[in-house]
């Protein structure tokens, strides 16, 4: 061997004895959200219901095009810098957008123009990317909802849907006239109306074969279109040139076993649905030969699964709910919405360097599943958080972007608008779920949501507790999490019981340990539903062995906003009990509220007031209320959200001297300092800012964390932001 082998073959065996650091497997991070309202004319009343549906990308990756249906638009967003991404204003059309794609320098748009569901009519229409100028126009005849454009841009493919009404007949099928899918040849991104071909899809389904309704349309390589009849639970392929069908089948159905299937407000998996069908809504080849299926079941319903087919009509992977465990693990499961399940809608795939990528979008749970597509089943990545029902989801593999469309629009209630997210694949760790739970012992979800309240374990680091808002469920839980863990973990839950059974009539909003293994719980009272203001005190098992009420001279100023937190200071017999009330009562000064206390010996109440900030938007309450160290740490938030939210903060007021008086008295006002301003971790995904700030606490070693309350996915995106500010010390 010569000398250069011998050092080569010395140092190839010294590298491989070396353990190397592992590199971190890439993963999508969201790294901006943009709110499609943003788009809207300065002159236009910015309350204006505006809304991202289907979307699209130029060629180049670097203008985002979208449907925005209330509006009568399509929308366009600049991402030249993804993580900033900037308005592009809209172009209004003549009727309902439904659908876009791009061609070269074209967008093609479907419109609907129907007067009603019984005429149905609709137009393509060619908008100029450079000039934002619909440059032609091609009759559809029919309602469209979908459109592709082939790989080579030769064809694209319109699914003229021509809609049931969901009035008429409980919305069953047939409704007259039946759907169809057109075909036309492109020329510069430019479809030749006169080459329209309209492919005859009735007769093929064996449901309501008279009236097809296609939802769905996808094409491969080889020029191939992929059309889900979504009603019909069936599925056709059509060769683009000649507009033959090569292949039809019907979707089947799923055999659902350990689902949710009552909207009772128990997350409890232990229903079963069977024979459910699949009624596939988006489709998306693999590549040539397989494509993948989100399953809505919107029409029957209950189906929640996405599915891989082979194009001659065999299943190559059915996922069943397990999509749905990961998303329920994530605190995500719409109990509201029951008994659809999570409702998967959306579907895209991209390769990404050399992985294939398979994305599905859950319209009710506001989340994003991850898969590698292996060739066999595929192999789950991540959970991604979006807005509220995520609608479109494009990826842009040039760019290592993935982007979603998320339709509601809540500015009538207050709420969250629309939003067009970004995400972007790299070298990092998953900046989302912050806090998950795992499979209980007969592997089903343990079900949480809507957390509102938390206290740390006096003895063991990391190691907190939380109770859940039980206005959203019937069974009220205590959580215990590990913090320690990235990220957070739930454990285990416990069912606060009252003769045995879950405890009704409660919204517990706070939680303090009571130094005995048990806790004492904040309930929030609301005179219209029967649910009183008062204290529980719970044992280990989480039985209730003592009910406080309010004293009644303190009721006399009641509103439905009570009790938001509960924390104690001291032991044994010289336990105190400090809550906080969320906002003013009818006996308190304008912009100041109570800080109650209760002697646990001798019973007595007592009151300070504290001095809330001002704000220009909407009212200013407080959420949580934790001792530590000599001082209460108190939240104190708006019920604002997004760009509107300003004041999701920490305040701390000491407790010596603290004197409450008596009820009824003239209260003392305390003093606050501002310990912590919370906005810049509620932007720590990304996302926007969510109204609910509602759990703070410190462990066994001093560290704070806060947590956000998801609303029980009710009208919300269901996100749960929880984190951790360090360690919490009285000093500025």
């Amino acid at each position: 061997m010569s000398r250069k082998s011998l050092y080569l073959g010395l140092w190839t065996a010294l590298l491989a004895s070396v353990a190397l650091p592992a590199v971190a497997e890439p993963v999508f991070n969201r790294i901006a959200s943009f709110p499609v309202a943003d788009n809207l004319p300065k002159d236009a009343d910015k309350s204006t219901p505006t809304s991202s549906e289907i979307i699209t990308a130029s060629e180049d990756g670097k203008t985002l095009i979208y449907s925005d249906s209330p509006y009568g638009a399509i929308g366009f967003v600049d991402i030249s810098d993804a993580a900033k991404p900037q308005p592009g204003g809209l172009l209004k059309v003549d009727g309902e957008p439904t659908s876009v794609a791009v061609a070269g320098g074209k967008v093609l748009a479907a419109v609907n123009t129907s007067k009603d569901k019984a005429n149905p009519a609709g137009r393509l229409e060619v908008i100029d990317l450079a000039s934002r100028k619909i440059d032609a126009s091609c009759d559809l005849g029919g309602q469209p909802d979908s459109v592709a454009i082939s790989p080579d841009k030769t064809f694209t493919a319109i699914a003229i849907e021509n809609e049931r009404d969901e009035e008429v007949n409980d919305g069953d099928i047939p409704q007259l006239p039946s759907g169809n899918l057109k075909i036309l040849s492109l020329k510069d991104g430019v479809p030749e109306c006169a080459s329209m071909k309209t492919v005859d899809l009735t007769g093929l389904s064996g449901i309501a074969p008279e009236d097809a309704e296609p939802e769905f349309v996808s094409i491969n390589k080889n020029n191939q279109i992929a059309v889900t009849l979504q009603e019909n639970n069936h599925i056709a392929i059509i060769d683009a040139a000649s507009g033959k069908i090569v292949n039809h089948f019907p979707a089947g159905t799923v055999d659902l076993d350990r689902i949710d299937v009552k909207n009772d407000g128990a997350l409890k998996f232990d229903g079963s649905l069977k024979g459910v069908l699949r009624e596939p809504d988006t489709i998306k080849w693999l590549d040539n030969d397989r494509f993948v299926v989100a399953n809505e079941g919107d029409y029957k319903g209950g189906s929640r699964s996405f599915t891989i087919f082979s194009k001659d009509g065999k299943i190559l992977y059915e996922s069943g709910p397990a999509l749905e465990y990961k998303m329920a693990e994530a605190g995500h499961y719409p109990d509201k919405r029951n008994k659809k399940g999570v409702e998967l809608e959306g579907a895209e795939v991209g390769r990404f360097g050399d992985t294939n990528y398979l994305f599905v979008a859950s319209e009710r749970a506001s989340l994003v599943g991850v898969y590698k597509d292996t060739g066999a089943e595929p192999e789950f990545v991540q959970l991604l958080p979006s807005g509220i029902a995520p609608e479109g989801v494009l990826a842009i593999p040039s760019r290592n972007l993935l982007v979603t469309a998320n339709e509601v629009d809540l500015i009538k209630d207050g709420g969250v608008r629309s939003h067009v997210m970004i995400y972007e694949l790299k070298d990092q760790e998953p900046n989302y779920p912050q806090i998950v739970s795992g499979l209980k012992d007969d592997g089903t979800p343990l079900g949480w949501g809507a957390l509102s309240g938390l206290a740390g374990d006096p003895k063991e680091a990391g190691k907190l507790y939380a109770v859940s808002d039980s206005i959203y469920y019937s069974a009220p839980a205590i959580y215990t999490i590990d913090a320690k863990q990235t990220p957070a973990k739930i454990s285990g839950a416990l069912m606060v019981k009252r003769g045995g059974q879950p405890a009704q009539k409660l919204d517990l909003e706070g939680i303090t340990t009571d130094g005995q293994g048990g806790f004492w719980l904040a309930n929030e009272g609301d005179q219209a539903k029967l649910v009183p203001h008062a204290i529980l005190n719970v044992n280990e098992k989480g039985e209730i062995k003592k009910e406080i009420a309010l004293p009644d001279e303190l009721l006399t100023g009641q509103i439905r906003y009570g009790l938001e937190g509960i924390t104690r200071v001291g032991e044994g017999d010289d336990a105190t009990l400090w809550m906080a009330i969320q906002r003013e009562w009818k006996d308190d000064g304008k912009g100041f509220v109570k800080l109650l206390s209760y002697n646990v010996k001798d019973k007595a109440w007592g009151a300070v007031s504290y001095p809330l900030d001002t704000t220009a938007n909407g009212w200013v309450g407080l959420s949580e209320i934790t001792a530590h160290d000599g001082q209460l740490y108190i939240i104190e938030r708006d019920n604002q959200i997004g760009e509107r939210a300003v004041n999701k903060r920490l305040y701390r007021v000491a407790l010596d001297g603290l004197k409450p008086a008596r009820i009824g008295e003239k209260l003392p006002v305390v003093q606050k300092t501002l310990a912590h301003d919370f906005i810049g971790d509620l932007k720590s995904a990304n996302g926007y800012v969510p109204e609910k700030l509602e759990g703070f606490t410190v462990d066994a070693d001093g560290y704070g964390y806060a947590v956000t309350d998801n609303d029980g996915v009710d009208d919300s995106s269901g996100e749960t932001i929880f984190v951790g500010i360090g360690k919490v010390q009285a000093t500025n």
